[in-house]
C-alpha cells in the first residue's frame, strides 16, 4: 500500500467501524424511546415507564468511561488495532443478544435486568471504540489535514443514525404497531451481525498507527497510562470534559428526547419523527467534514465555539418548530441543530483532543476526556429533559439548562491551547516528563 493511499484506507476502515458501533448504540436509544417502555416496563404508568426506559439508555453512558479506561490502557500498551477488533466484537454480540431478549411478559423481572446488563456491555465497547478509531485516523493523517481526516470516523455518528433511523422508520411504516412491537423491532438488532462481520474483515487488514509503532519500537510505553494522565495532563483532560457540555446535551435532546416529545406533545407519528431525524442526519453527514476542513485553516477552538453558540441559539427555535406538528418543520429544526450546533464541535473533537496529549498516554487521555464527558453530559440528558418538561409543562427550563451549558463549554474551550498548527507527536507541555 502506498504512503499516499494508507491514510485514506485507514480513515475508511475507521469510518466503517464507528458506523457499525454507533448503529448498534443508536438503535438501542431509539428502541428505548419508542418500544422498551411497553415491552420491558409494562406494569408502570406510561410517563414513568418512559422515564425508566430512557434511564436504561443512560446506563450505557455510565459504562462508557469504564470502557475508555480499560481499552485506553491496552491501546496505549499494546496498540490501537487489536483493541478495535475486541470492541467491535463486544458491541456486535451484545446488540444481537438484545434483539433476542424475551420481554417482561415472558420472563418477568429478568427481562429488564438482562436489558440493563447488555446495555452495560454496549457502553463498555463504545467506551473503547471511539479513542482507537479517531487515533488511527489522526495518527495516519498528513500534516495540515488532521482535522479533516480525524472527522472521517466522526461521520460514523450520522451514518449510524441514518442506518438506525432508516431501518426503524422502514419497519415501523411497513407493518402494524402490533407487529412492530411483537417482532419488527428485533430485526434492527439481529441484522447487525452482517455489518459486524464486514467491519471485522476491514479492521483485520489495517496497519497499526505509525505513532504507536514508533513508541513500541523504542519500548517507550508507559506502565499505567492513566496515572500519567492524572499526573501530567489532568488540567487538559478536565477542560476537555467541560468543553463538551453543550454539544452532548444538545445532540441527545435533538436525537433521542425529541422523538418522545414529538410523539407525546406535538402529535407527530413515530415514522414521521424518525424520517425527520433521518433527513437531519444526512445534513450532519455533509456538515461534519466541511467544518473539520475549515478547522484545518482557522483553528480547532474557533470552529468548536461556533458550534457551541449555534447549538445554544437554536434550542428554543427547535422546539417551536417541532410544536407546529409539521413533518417538514421538524426535519428543518433537527437539521439546523445538527449542522450548525453538533457538526462544528463534533467534527473538530477528534483532532483537537488527539493533538492535546502526548502519544504515550493519548489513547487513555482522549478516552477519559470523551467518555467521562459522555457519562456526565449525554447520559442523563434524555431522562432529565423528560423530567424537566413534565415538571414545568414547557421547554423553557430545558432551554435554560442548554444556555448554562454554553457558558461551561466556551470557558473550558478557551482554556485549552490551540493545536491545529502543532506537531502531532511533539510532547504536550504538561506531559513532557512522561517516563
Amino acid at each position: 500500500m502506498s504512503a499516499t493511499n494508507q491514510p485514506k484506507r485507514v480513515a475508511l476502515g475507521s469510518l466503517v467501524g464507528t458506523t457499525i458501533e454507533w448503529y448498534d448504540f443508536f438503535i438501542y436509544g431509539q428502541a428505548a424511546a419508542l418500544v422498551f417502555d411497553k415491552l420491558y416496563f409494562p406494569d408502570l404508568p406510561a410517563p414513568v415507564a418512559t422515564l425508566v426506559s430512557l434511564a436504561t439508555l443512560g446506563v450505557g453512558f455510565v459504562a462508557r468511561p469504564v470502557g475508555g479506561l480499560l481499552f485506553g490502557h491496552f491501546g496505549d500498551r499494546l496498540g490501537r488495532k487489536s483493541v478495535l477488533i475486541v470492541t467491535l466484537l463486544a458491541m456486535g454480540i451484545a446488540t444481537m443478544l438484545v434483539g433476542a431478549l424475551p420481554t417482561a411478559a415472558t420472563i418477568g423481572v429478568w427481562a429488564p435486568i438482562l436489558l440493563v446488563l447488555l446495555r452495560l456491555v454496549q457502553g463498555v465497547a463504545v467506551g473503547g471504540e471511539w479513542g482507537g478509531a479517531v487515533l488511527m485516523a489522526v495518527e495516519h493523517s498528513p500534516e495540515g489535514r488532521r482535522g479533516f481526516y480525524g472527522s472521517i470516523p466522526q461521520m460514523g455518528i450520522p451514518l449510524g443514525l441514518i442506518s438506525s433511523s432508516g431501518v426503524f422508520a422502514l419497519l415501523s411504516g411497513a407493518m402494524s404497531d402490533e407487529a412492530f412491537l411483537a417482532w419488527g423491532w428485533r430485526v434492527t438488532f439481529l441484522s447487525s451481525i452482517v455489518v459486524v462481520l464486514v467491519g471485522l474483515f476491514i479492521r483485520l487488514g489495517i496497519d497499526e498507527s505509525p505513532s504507536f509503532a514508533r513508541v513500541k519500537e523504542r519500548s517507550e510505553q508507559v506502565r499505567i497510562p492513566l496515572f500519567e494522565v492524572l499526573k501530567y495532563a489532568k488540567r487538559t483532560a478536565a477542560l476537555a470534559i467541560g468543553s463538551q457540555a453543550l454539544v452532548n446535551i444538545a445532540f441527545y435532546v435533538a436525537t433521542v428526547y425529541v422523538l418522545t416529545y414529538a410523539r407525546d406533545t406535538a402529535g407527530i407519528s413515530r415514522t414521521e419523527s424518525l424520517l425527520a431525524l433521518l433527513l437531519a442526519a444526512f445534513v450532519d453527514l455533509v456538515a461534519i467534514p466541511t467544518w473539520a476542513a475549515m478547522s484545518d485553516r482557522i483553528g480547532r477552538r474557533t470552529v468548536f465555539i461556533i458550534g457551541a453558540v449555534g447549538a445554544a441559539l437554536l434550542g428554543y427555535p427547535m422546539f417551536w418548530l417541532v410544536d407546529t406538528g409539521s413533518f417538514g418543520l421538524t426535519a428543518l429544526a433537527l437539521s439546523l441543530v445538527l449542522a450548525l450546533g453538533h457538526a462544528p464541535t463534533y467534527s473538530t473533537l477528534a483532532s483537537f483532543l488527539s493533538e492535546s496529549f502526548d502519544v504515550r498516554m493519548r489513547y487513555s487521555a482522549i478516552s477519559v476526556s470523551y467518555q467521562f464527558a459522555g457519562a456526565l453530559w449525554s447520559g442523563p440528558t434524555p431522562l432529565v429533559a423528560a423530567a424537566l418538561v413534565a415538571a414545568t409543562g414547557g421547554v423553557g427550563v430545558l432551554v435554560g439548562v442548554m444556555s448554562g451549558a454554553l457558558v461551561v463549554t466556551v470557558a473550558c474551550t478557551l482554556g485549552l491551547r490551540e493545536t491545529y498548527r502543532a506537531r502531532l507527536d511533539a510532547a504536550e507541555p504538561e506531559a513532557v516528563k512522561v517516563s
